[in-house]
C-alpha cells in the first residue's frame, strides 16, 4: 500500500514537473515555429500551429538585412568579458566574506543584493552622461563594465554560499603548511569550489547574454549585441512577426545550445553543498 502511494505521488510529481516545463518552453517553441511561417501565417487568426507551409524565407531576409555574425561576436565578447571581470572580482570578495567575516559582512551582502532592486532606468541618465564623458558609449568595454557591475551582487552571493560549504579546517591546514593567500585561493579553494564557480559562470553568461535594457541604451552600431539585433526588427513601418521570430531564434540559439550541453554542470553547481 505504501509503495502504491509512493508510486502515485512520484507519477503526480513527474506530471506536474512536465506540465510546468512545457508551459515555460511553449513561448520558445512558438517563436521557433513562427520563424518558419510567412508574415500572413504569423498573424493568422486563429493561430496556426504545425500545419502550415514551412519556409526559410525569414532567415534568408534576416541574413541579407543584418550582419548576424557581428552581433553574435559582440554578444560573445561582452558576455564573456563581463563574466571574466565579475569572477576575478567576486572570488576574492566572496573568500574574504566567507572565511574572514566581520560584524558587517551580512549587512554588506544584503546591501549588495538590495542594489538589484533599484530600477535600472533610475540610474540610466547619470551612467549615460558618464559614458559620454569617458568615451565609452557604444563600446564593448563599456558594456562589459556595466553588465559586470549589475550582475556582481549575484556572483558574490552565489560564490559566498558555495565557499561557506567548504570546511575552514582545510584552509587552515594549508596555511600551516606555508601556503600564501594567492596559493590558498588558486590551488586550494578554487579547485574545491569548481562546480559552484562553473554554475556561477554559466548563469552570469546567460544573464549578460539576455540583458536588453543597457545594451539598447548604451549602444548604437559598433558594439550592438544580439539583443539590439532582435530590436531592429521592430520598426515604425510595423512589427514583422515572422522575421522578428527568426531573428529571436537566431539570437537565443547559441545560449540554448550552451545551456543544453552544460545543464548537468549547472544543476550540480546550483545544488553544490545542498546535501552533505
Amino acid at each position: 500500500m505504501a509503495r502504491s502511494v509512493s508510486t502515485r505521488r512520484k507519477a503526480l510529481n513527474t506530471l506536474i514537473a512536465w506540465t510546468i516545463g512545457l508551459l515555460i518552453f511553449f513561448p520558445i517553441l512558438w517563436t521557433i515555429l513562427t520563424s518558419f511561417k510567412t508574415e500572413a501565417q504569423a498573424i493568422n487568426d486563429p493561430p496556426i500551429f504545425f500545419f502550415f507551409d514551412w519556409t526559410l524565407e525569414n532567415y534568408a531576409v534576416v541574413q541579407e538585412r543584418s550582419d548576424y555574425m557581428r552581433f553574435l561576436w559582440n554578444s560573445v565578447i561582452i558576455a564573456g568579458g563581463s563574466t571574466l571581470l565579475g569572477i576575478l572580482i567576486a572570488v576574492p570578495a566572496a573568500w574574504s566574506m566567507a572565511f574572514v567575516p566581520s560584524k558587517r559582512t551580512k549587512d554588506i551582502l544584503m546591501w549588495m543584493l538590495s542594489t538589484k532592486m533599484l530600477p535600472a532606468v533610475g540610474v540610466l541618465y547619470p551612467i549615460y552622461l558618464l559614458f559620454i564623458s569617458l568615451g565609452l558609449l557604444d563600446t564593448r568595454i563599456g558594456l562589459m563594465v556595466v553588465l559586470m557591475l549589475i550582475n556582481l551582487p549575484i556572483i558574490v552571493w552565489m560564490l559566498y554560499t558555495y565557499f561557506k560549504e567548504i570546511p575552514t579546517e582545510i584552509l587552515e591546514a594549508a596555511r600551516m603548511d606555508g601556503a600564501t593567500l594567492k596559493e590558498e585561493i588558486l590551488y586550494i579553494l578554487t579547485p574545491m569550489a569548481i562546480p559552484g564557480i562553473a554554475s556561477t559562470i554559466l548563469l552570469n553568461i546567460i544573464l549578460a547574454w539576455n540583458e536588453a535594457f543597457w545594451t539598447l541604451n548604451l549602444t548604437a552600431a559598433q558594439a550592438a549585441p544580439l539583443t539590439a539585433f532582435i530590436a531592429s526588427y521592430s520598426s515604425p513601418e510595423g512589427l514583422f512577426y515572422a522575421k522578428l521570430s527568426a531573428a529571436s531564434t537566431m539570437a537565443i540559439a547559441p545560449i540554448l545550445i550552451l545551456g543544453w550541453f552544460s545543464q548537468k554542470q549547472l544543476v550540480r553547481g546550483l545544488t553544490f553543498g545542498a546535501v552533505k
